[in-house]
């Protein structure tokens, strides 16, 4: 995806897989393909038993509200490209917060959908621990959340050769992001990873057997197109068939619901207020990233794209910046709308910039001082990132075998 938001895509389901019908033996041997990995042991020890069948993943039966109920699992992540700005932060990563109190959280940095597009081979893995140092310094709490990278967890590539063999060419040919991108860099520049990225992205949410997927509107259609590529598979290889073959039947994949924030989910350009903030965007100018100076954000904001009319206000079409600007105050503020509208109504942008921009300056500084420091201690970063792949690939690997047993591959 050329854009920030896996934000954008990724989801979830019940806390742990439940185990029925198959024989436990503590060697490592697997049924069915299963990717080898060496990763540091999850906080808290893992277990070290293996199933030689496949695994059920039941829906929770009792109220999020009870305590003993089972947490629905959210997956969600962002590209590793350009530098993180407020778009990414309030759009994703300041919800997921809030998602990781309520919910199983398993936020990764999405490195293998950075490199649909040219990119900068040099840079990538700078700007991946870069990415997971701001998900920390953002609030993300390991003792409640999984953070990984993606290309960590190879099980992400494996689904999705599989499921490429059950997505429809028409269904991509649909996707608008693809017919966008691929017309700006023309034909001979376009990788096949453009086209294709959306089965990555349905692999993404589909191996983790989400529940919800916190998506930006620009990104509903990816996860219609994820829901029914779960439904496709399902239906062709799933229930009786799956059965057959020696497996538990039923649903093969979870159907993932979305989930979008009620604000903050579109934050808009500021040059632009009917196009999204972008790291894509030519011009700088156009987003707040989340380490600017003081001295950049209070340029940027005083350049910032206005409109001449009397006040401010909310939701006037013909005020898109307007809109923008009032927006992004009320969130990082944790203000009410109605009270941003009542503070700012005989505003004039003269008085606003200066209180927007010092807003803020006072948001961000926790976040660059807690980047800093996460940045100056490689070690805790590295094994943050280790215990977070090692958690997620034992959550995928279980989805990847009974995929591999319900297509009819070989066991092992």
């Amino acid at each position: 995806m050329g854009r920030s938001l896996l934000s954008q895509f990724l989801n979830l389901s019940n806390a742990c897989p439940r185990f029925t019908s198959c024989s436990i033996s503590t060697k490592s041997q697997r049924a069915f393909p299963v990717i080898h990995r060496n990763y540091l042991p999850v906080a808290g020890g893992v277990s070290s038993h293996k199933c030689y069948c496949s695994v059920s993943a039941p829906e929770p039966t009792v109220s999020e509200g009870s305590s003993s109920s089972i947490k629905k699992r959210i997956v969600s992540g962002v590209q590793p490209t350009g530098s993180i700005h407020l778009g990414n932060y309030l759009g994703a990563i300041k919800n997921w917060v809030s998602l990781q109190d309520k919910y199983e959280t398993l936020f990764f940095i999405v490195d293998l959908h950075a490199i649909t597009l040219p990119y900068d081979v040099q840079q990538l893995s700078k700007a991946t621990r870069d990415t997971a140092a701001l998900y920390l310094a953002c609030g993300v709490d390991t003792s409640k959340a999984s953070v990984f990278v993606q290309s960590h967890v190879r099980a992400h590539v494996e689904l999705m050769w599989l499921l490429s063999s059950a997505t429809p060419i028409g269904w991509l040919n649909r996707m608008i992001q693809f017919k966008e991108k691929s017309r700006k860099a023309g034909d001979d520049n376009v990788g096949v990873a453009l086209l294709t990225y959306p089965v990555l992205m349905a692999s993404d949410i589909l191996l983790y057997q989400s529940d919800l997927v916190p998506v930006g509107e620009d990104q509903k259609q990816h996860l219609e197109l994820t829901r029914e590529l779960a439904e496709r598979v399902n239906h062709l290889y799933g229930g009786r068939k799956w059965k057959k073959l020696g497996g538990r039947g039923g649903s093969i994949f979870k159907v993932p619901e979305p989930l979008i924030p009620p604000a903050g989910a579109r934050v808009m350009s500021l040059t632009d207020g009917l196009s999204k903030m972008s790291k894509s965007a030519p011009s700088d100018q156009s987003r707040i990233n989340l380490l600017d100076s003081k001295d950049a954000i209070a340029n940027k904001i005083k350049r910032c794209k206005t409109d001449s009319f009397p006040g401010l206000e909310f939701d006037n079409a013909d005020r898109p910046e307007c809109n923008n600007l009032l927006s992004v105050y009320q969130i990082i503020t944790n203000k009410t709308k109605e009270e941003v509208a009542l503070e700012c109504r005989d505003m004039n942008w003269g008085t606003f910039k200066p209180i927007l921009t010092d807003a803020l300056i006072d948001h961000l500084h926790p976040i660059q001082k807690r980047y800093e420091e996460i940045m100056s201690d490689t070690g805790y970063l590295d094994q943050v990132l280790a215990e977070g792949a090692s958690k997620a690939a034992d959550i995928a690997d279980v989805t990847l075998s009974n995929v591999y047993q319900a297509m009819g591959f070989l066991k092992r």
